[in-house]
Parts: C-alpha cells; sequence; structure tokens
C-alpha cells in the first residue's frame, strides 16, 4: 500500500482526552481510522493544573488509540490490522480553550512598491504576519489572525484581493489570543508524552468546521459548545467568523449543582443528570421519584425527578444569558437567519434544544459531525467529538495548504501495513536472504576504526 497521510487530532478536555486518526478520501470525506479516549485528570476549565496527571491522561488517550483495530482496504479486499502496527503515532493537532481566551479586531496596512504587479498571496502573508507582530498584554499571545475582509486602496470589502492591482492594501482581521503560561503547559504535556505539537487551534472554531453548513454559516449562525469545563461560542456570518467567546461554565457545574441540591456523591450526581436529566422542569412528572442508595447503611434518597430538572434548568439558563450576552456584544443579534447550534457533550440534555429556543427566541439544533464522515458509527457522531473531528479537519486543511505552497505535506504520516510472511513448501518461515552491505555497523567497529584513526593522528603529529 502507499504511504497515506493521515492526521491525529488531540482534544484536551475537562472531562476527557479524545484522540482521533483520520484522512480524507477520495470523495473528499474524513475516514476516521480511531479514536481512543480517557478520563481528563489535571485539566479544569481547559487549563492544566496538574501537570503529570495530564500526561498520564494523554497517553492512557494515545494508549487507547494504538489498541483499536483498523481495516484498511488493499487491492479491493479489506484486511484488519491492529492501529500500533500500521500508524506511527507522533504528531498531533491540539485544540486549546479557557477562561483565558479572548478576541479583539484589529485592521493592518502595508505600502505595496507597484502598482503594476499585481497582489500576490506573499503581500497577504506579509500582512497577516503583521498581526502576529502586535504588541499583546503582558502575558499573552496570539494564538489565530483570522482575516476578515481586504481593502485596495481604500475600496472596502474585498474578500480575496489576490489579482487586484493597488499600493495600499489593508486588512481588518480578527484576532485570538490566550495567556502564554496556558499555551506553554499544553505544549509541554504533549511534548512529555512523547508526541510533537504540529498546529494549536482555538476549540471552538474546531467543533464549528465539524457541525456547520456553509449555508449556515453565510446565513448568520451561533455555535454553543457546552463542554465539561467551559462553554464556547462562535458567531459566523457571510462565511466569516466575526465574534468568539469561552464561558466559564460547562457541564460539570451543573453535575455540582445537582450534588449541593441533592446532598449525593459526585458519581451519582453525573449517572442522575445524564439518564434523568432535563433541561426543562415543565416537561417532568411530578409523581416521578428516583431512588439513590444510601452511603454505608444509611437509609435510601428520594428525589423527584421534577426538583432534578428545576437544578439544570436553573443552570442551563445562567450559560445561555452569558451567551445571549455575547451575542449581543457581537452586534450581529439581527443578523443569525440560521439561529444556534448547540454541540459538545452537554447538548445531550434531553429538552435542551426547546429551553434554547424559549430563552434567546432563536432556532436551534443539535451539531453532530456526521455530515463530514465517510462512513460512521453511532459513537464518533457523538457531539461529544465534534471538537476532535474538527481538529483533524483543521489538520487536513493546513496539510493541503503546505503541499499547495510547497509540493510537501507539513503534516504527513506513514501507514505502513505489515507484509505477509512468506511460507516454503514444508510449511515454515522461508527464510529471506539478507544483504550485509546495507546492514549497519556495529558499534564496536565503529569505536574501533575511531581509535585507530586516532593513534595514527597522534603518531604523524
Amino acid at each position: 500500500m502507499e504511504a497515506s497521510d493521515f492526521v491525529v487530532g488531540l482534544d484536551i478536555g475537562t472531562t476527557k482526552i479524545a484522540a482521533i486518526v483520520g484522512r480524507k478520501n477520495e470523495f473528499g470525506k474524513i475516514e476516521v481510522l480511531a479514536l481512543g479516549k480517557a478520563p481528563s485528570l489535571g485539566i479544569k476549565r481547559g487549563v492544566v493544573v496538574n501537570i503529570e496527571e495530564a500526561i498520564g491522561s494523554i497517553k492512557a488517550a494515545i494508549a487507547d488509540v494504538l489498541s483499536k483495530d483498523i481495516t484498511l482496504t488493499i487491492d479491493g479486499k479489506a484486511q484488519t490490522y491492529k492501529a500500533e502496527q500500521v500508524i506511527d503515532l507522533n504528531e498531533v493537532v491540539v485544540g486549546i480553550a479557557g477562561q483565558h481566551i479572548k478576541s479583539l479586531q484589529h485592521r493592518g496596512m502595508i505600502t505595496r512598491k507597484s502598482v503594476d504587479d499585481e497582489i500576490n498571496q506573499m503581500d497577504v502573508d506579509m500582512l497577516i504576519d503583521n498581526m502576529h507582530r502586535l504588541v499583546m498584554q503582558p502575558g499573552d499571545e496570539i494564538i489565530h489572525v483570522i482575516p476578515q475582509d481586504y481593502i485596495v486602496d481604500h475600496e472596502q470589502g474585498i474578500r480575496n484581493p489576490i489579482g487586484m492591482a493597488g499600493v495600499r492594501l489593508e486588512g481588518n482581521f480578527h484576532i485570538i489570543t490566550g495567556q502564554v503560561s496556558a499555551v506553554k503547559n499544553i505544549y509541554k504535556c504533549v511534548d512529555r508524552s512523547g508526541l510533537k505539537v504540529v498546529d494549536l487551534n482555538l476549540e471552538p472554531l474546531a467543533s464549528a468546521d465539524a457541525v456547520l453548513s456553509e449555508e449556515e454559516k453565510e446565513a448568520g449562525v451561533v455555535l454553543v459548545d457546552i463542554g465539561g469545563g467551559t462553554t464556547d461560542v462562535a458567531i459566523y456570518h457571510d462565511n466569516i467568523i466575526r465574534h468568539t467567546a469561552v464561558i466559564p461554565l460547562g457541564g460539570n457545574i451543573i453535575t455540582e449543582d445537582i450534588k449541593v441540591g441533592c446532598s449525593i456523591i459526585n458519581n451519582q450526581a453525573e449517572q442522575l443528570k445524564v439518564r434523568f436529566g432535563s433541561a426543562l422542569a415543565t416537561e417532568m412528572q411530578e409523581n416521578q421519584v428516583i431512588s439513590i442508595p444510601g452511603l454505608r447503611g444509611r437509609p435510601h434518597k428520594e428525589i423527584s425527578v421534577k426538583t432534578l430538572a428545576n437544578i439544570i434548568q436553573a443552570r442551563v439558563e445562567e450559560i445561555l444569558a452569558f451567551v445571549m450576552y455575547e451575542i449581543k456584544n457581537s452586534g450581529y443579534e439581527k443578523k443569525l437567519a440560521g439561529g444556534i447550534v448547540v454541540t459538545g457533550g452537554g447538548s445531550q440534555l434531553k429538552h435542551l434544544p426547546q429551553l434554547v429556543e424559549y430563552f434567546t427566541g432563536l432556532d436551534c439544533r443539535i451539531g453532530t459531525p456526521n455530515e463530514h464522515l465517510a462512513k460512521s458509527s453511532e459513537n464518533i457522531t457523538n457531539p461529544m467529538f465534534a471538537t476532535g473531528i474538527g481538529l483533524v479537519m483543521m489538520g487536513i486543511k493546513k496539510m493541503e495548504k503546505e503541499i499547495a505552497r510547497n509540493g510537501s505535506s507539513a503534516i504527513k504520516q506513514t501507514v505502513e501495513v505489515p507484509v505477509q510472511e512468506e511460507k516454503d513448501q514444508s510449511g515454515k518461515k522461508a527464510k529471506k536472504p539478507v544483504d550485509h552491505s546495507k546492514q549497519p555497523k556495529g558499534k564496536f567497529f565503529e569505536n574501533f576504526t575511531n581509535k585507530v584513526s586516532d593513534w595514527l593522528k597522534d603518531d604523524i603529529d
């Protein structure tokens, strides 16, 4: 089998760490080769709080990937291999989120030497590079510089200036920043896990790539990714990202409310939320009661389903209030024909779309990443894996840009299919001739020759 390009997306979340290995097939769809996940330890609200625990969780997720079976089609025949046999996993595309993420708008400008020469990609790259040199607040660094539109010789609203004639080239940019320490800690965790970060992407942008359609981005849409520790917001209009924000509330705070409100332990609160939780208390029956085992021989506790829904609804409405604040702050409140798309693990709450529509007055749907997948299992199309799929898609886009620019891939891995061992007529493994000329010389021989050459040199001196 020929060398095949694939990308590994590593979603470092508050509740789980997911590693997804994928590649683009001949039809332009994402083919997921393997998925591994592990409980996230040492991560709180998207920020590393314990390096050693975070490294252990990343290693566990990667080990889970390598233990999976991969089916490859070779010469029209499907064959199954262990992932560790065919994938040399060392480079990853990582997502970043957290309360430290901020965004701002900025305009840049360059003056070209000649009006006769057309504006080319080099001019655009120079303008974007200048944005990366902006002076940020102490402790912050630029993560993304996203072009909004361009201005050529005072002519505004240009999407793509390449090929145009002009001397003064300006651009409006959406700049996303994060804390240097938070970024460095993520790099450190991944490096010490034996991996290399080839690209760092904002998680709401990755989720948007996975679950939003081009029509929604053009009409105006709000992506709300409810994770364990944070809720990420991304607003699109005219196919351009207009506003991003990270709200420091997520699914874990709902679990904490249930734990305190019902006086139970964290594990029981999480199970209650997942199995019986609802975002709309009016949809639940008064007489439905859940019995929870007591601790150490204590009597059972009985909790009303409606009481549980009231606790959940109060916290979800608080998260939605923050989302509405970000929508109004963006200035695109009246330009959202695509409504709201909710994704992430927290989007699986029952009756959540109804509450979002009631609270915001905008249409709502649950976003799943199945639109871009070649063949999908129920597991991978879960909204909780939207960010991981999006990171794979962003890695593939980066790889294709590098191929177009340099003729070589920036994120290239090789899938090596194990060769079947040949057997002779007696059924024993056939011995293959060894070309000793290609064998590496041993260290003893190398050390011996070095010592002889040093001795001769000393003798000549």
